[in-house]
């Protein structure tokens, strides 16, 4: 879809209105953990100020609430603001807010860490959401990206077909111009049945694009009913905000406002 400056809130067509099905997604990715320890090791929010933009309904916010001093989950689809407050009622250390990448509710130089899993940051068009990122970030504090890696096979294919007009490269090269550093991750989704498999994939992708990868992952998993899984590539987009003073035209995020013309897919 095409990312205008004045768009505000995109729907996410999978969370948004087929939320079990993506908890069921949530619950199978990254089953081995290699994105969580590829973050952890990109910056450690021990005892940090975390705060997660486009929460969803929370899925996320308590692995971080294990060792961070404090967590944040801003989210704007209110039905999922009160799932998310649901989920962590009971952990004292972390709060959820209604609001917009663009416009967080969050004091200027406040958190640590700003992190994002497959919502609004990708790429082209996501200049005002760096810019928010920017300034909610202490100096020293990280914004973490995490996005799907489209080049990647065979999910990234799939994704490719569904979305003709997007360029990866671009994406990449767009990340690298606003200073951040870029880290593949292959990762294995766990499917406790084939049909949460088939859940999954049919919120993802159109009625096609379903059908031809449920067919592939079956056969690749040897048409088993059990215990299902599949490869999916991420990438972790990374930048520090810098301590020292920086002068202008020399800031690591001075370039993100160049070549907004891109189209972004909404991921999962």
């Amino acid at each position: 879809m095409r990312w205008s400056r004045r768009t505000e809130v995109v729907p996410s067509p999978n969370i948004w209105y087929y939320q079990a099905d993506y908890e069921l997604e949530n619950r199978a990715q990254d089953s081995g953990g290699e994105i969580w320890r590829v973050l952890r090791e990109e910056y450690d929010w021990a005892g940090r100020d975390v705060l997660d933009v486009g929460c969803g309904d929370g899925f996320h916010l308590p692995v971080f609430a294990r060792d961070a001093r404090s967590v944040l989950g801003v989210e704007p689809h209110q039905p999922l603001v009160r799932s998310a407050l649901e989920r962590v009622k009971d952990l004292s250390n972390v709060d959820i807010r209604h609001g917009r990448a663009q416009r967080l509710p969050v004091r200027s130089a406040s958190v640590d860490v700003v992190h994002a899993r497959t919502a609004y940051f990708f790429g082209p068009g996501c200049e005002p959401g760096l810019a928010e990122a920017e300034r909610v970030l202490r100096p020293g504090g990280a914004i973490l990206i995490v996005d799907l890696d489209v080049t990647s096979e065979p999910y990234g294919r799939w994704m490719r077909a569904d979305l003709p007009h997007y360029d990866p490269g671009a994406v990449e090269r767009f990340f690298a111009r606003a200073g951040f550093g870029c880290r593949r991750v292959a990762t294995e989704w766990r499917f406790a049945t084939a049909a949460d498999l088939e859940a999954v994939l049919k919120i993802e992708f159109s009625k096609p694009v379903a059908e031809q990868a449920i067919a592939e992952s079956l056969q690749r998993n040897g048409n088993r009913e059990t215990d299902l899984t599949l490869p999916v590539g991420y990438r972790v987009h990374t930048r520090v905000k810098p301590t020292g003073l920086v002068l202008p035209g020399h800031s690591a995020a001075s370039s993100e406002v160049e070549d907004s013309s891109s189209s972004s897919p909404r991921m999962p």
